[in-house]
């Protein structure tokens, strides 16, 4: 197997027994990106001689005996919405051209002193508003979106192009093309992990967290950001586990391969000793009317000057969310905050039964990049980013930690993700869930066949 192939935690353990260099990891990881970037678009830019030099220091500091855990020596990205002092944070906008950030984010700043090794910035969909990423392509099928906005940071991740990366999830960010390009994505709880130097797009709906191949991986991850140091255990037995499987919102317009994939990943939760109990979703008709009465005003006042004097410098699809925005009456917002407030509250009642509830991540796999609206069963037609959204959006606003891993693949060979939400400050229980299923499966972190 080359080092590039191989998960977080076995190119860590590798590294530990001294049969793996950073070094060697480094330049298999880069040589990837370098095969597969022409095709996939995931990063912005590649720091191919600064990350040799990170990488040829931490095998001098393991040499020495100086080991800073897991992560020291890992290759990684970051999306392009993370400021690294001394490096542009360009958000995929023309709008950033010449940004220099002037100090580096908490979170750089937490993976630097674990020892990561910075490859480069990832792709956003232009300051994080959108759900495609249209400068990438998925790793399965560069004629699919790659899912957005952390578009570039899954990518990369699912082609071997980094070994993990940081993304950002206001309605589904991080999740959705986790989903869409087979790999794992944990959006913590809110507030969890700082967003101090990470560029906003919803202030109270914004997250940062990792795109990874296993659950085991963002575990450790997890571990470096919140400075837990040590990952959480789990023995893939889930006996006396409450999983809450939806009978009402998650399963409504869902394609049939995904509903089937995600209906037989929990019957094997149910093997490894959960228990499977009925829960219904609360306040389901007004989410999608919560999320964009949030989001919008918000982004819109996180804009509001470059909007006024550089609209032009705005891809057309944001600047129109930009612009409706400014529609937006107070009213409406802070009765989408109350909203929010009787949300969380029926939520929390909700989550009493049950531990986590498991549901699909999207309702679709990875449109074609031409696609731009799905016709449902029953007659209704939905816009793609609405369609991706819509399953995704209701851990933003009740602020619950919420993590996808692939459950399979669609007739057309592509992923599939289920997505398991806990109550808050309970990861702990999440990533258990996801790695007792993923242990269970023989192709857990495998990557993407290679890009056609």
């Amino acid at each position: 197997m080359r080092p590039f192939e191989l998960t977080l935690a076995d190119a860590a353990a590798a590294i530990r027994a001294k049969d793996l260099s950073p070094v060697e990891l480094t330049d298999s990881v880069l040589a990837r990106a370098e095969e597969v970037e022409g095709r996939l678009h995931a990063f912005v830019g590649v720091l191919a001689e600064r990350a040799r030099a990170d990488a040829a220091r931490a095998a001098q500091e393991i040499a020495a005996g100086r080991s800073r855990g897991p992560l020291h020596g890992i290759p990684m990205g970051l999306k392009d919405l993370v400021d690294v002092k001394g490096l542009p944070t360009t958000a995929s906008s023309a709008v950033r051209e010449g940004h220099v950030a002037d100090a580096d984010s908490t979170v750089a700043t937490r993976l630097a002193d674990a020892g990561a090794v910075l490859l480069g910035k990832t792709h956003t969909h232009e300051f994080a508003y959108g759900l495609t990423t249209p400068q990438s392509r998925n790793a399965w099928d560069t004629g699919r979106v790659a899912g957005g906005s952390s578009g570039g940071s899954a990518v990369a991740v699912a082609a071997g192009a980094a070994t993990f990366a940081l993304g950002t999830d206001t309605g589904g960010s991080i999740r959705v093309p986790a989903s869409l390009n087979g790999v794992v994505g944990l959006k913590p709880t809110y507030g969890l992990i700082p967003r101090d130097g990470v560029t906003s797009l919803s202030w109270s709906l914004d997250h940062v967290g990792p795109l990874t191949r296993t659950a085991r991986d963002a575990d450790l991850v997890l571990a470096a950001l919140t400075g837990r140091g040590a990952p959480y255990d789990s023995d893939g037995d889930l006996t006396g586990l409450r999983v809450g499987v939806p009978r009402t919102h998650y399963f409504d317009r869902v394609a049939p391969d995904v509903e089937a994939a995600v209906q037989e990943a929990t019957e094997r939760l149910r093997d490894l000793g959960a228990a499977l109990v009925d829960v219904e979703i609360p306040l389901t008709r007004y989410i999608q009317a919560v999320q964009w009465g949030l989001m919008i005003p918000e982004a819109t006042a996180y804009h509001e000057r470059t909007l006024r004097t550089t609209p032009e410098l705005y891809a057309p699809d944001v600047r129109a969310l930009l612009e409706a925005g400014e529609l937006v009456l107070a009213g409406d917002y802070l009765r989408a905050q109350r909203a929010r407030t009787l949300m969380r509250r029926a939520w929390a009642r909700m989550m009493e039964g049950v531990d986590v509830v498991a549901a699909p991540t999207v309702p679709l796999t990875a449109a074609r990049v031409d696609q731009h609206s799905v016709q449902w069963a029953d007659g209704s037609v939905e816009s793609v980013s609405d369609s991706y959204v819509r399953l995704s959006s209701p851990a933003n606003i009740t602020g619950a930690p919420a993590l996808t891993v692939p459950v399979g693949q669609d007739g057309a060979g592509l992923p599939i993700g289920m997505q398991l939400i806990g109550r808050p400050l309970e990861e702990r229980t999440v990533l258990r869930v996801g790695r007792a299923y993923e242990e269970t499966r023989t192709d857990a972190g495998r990557l993407a066949p290679d890009p056609r």
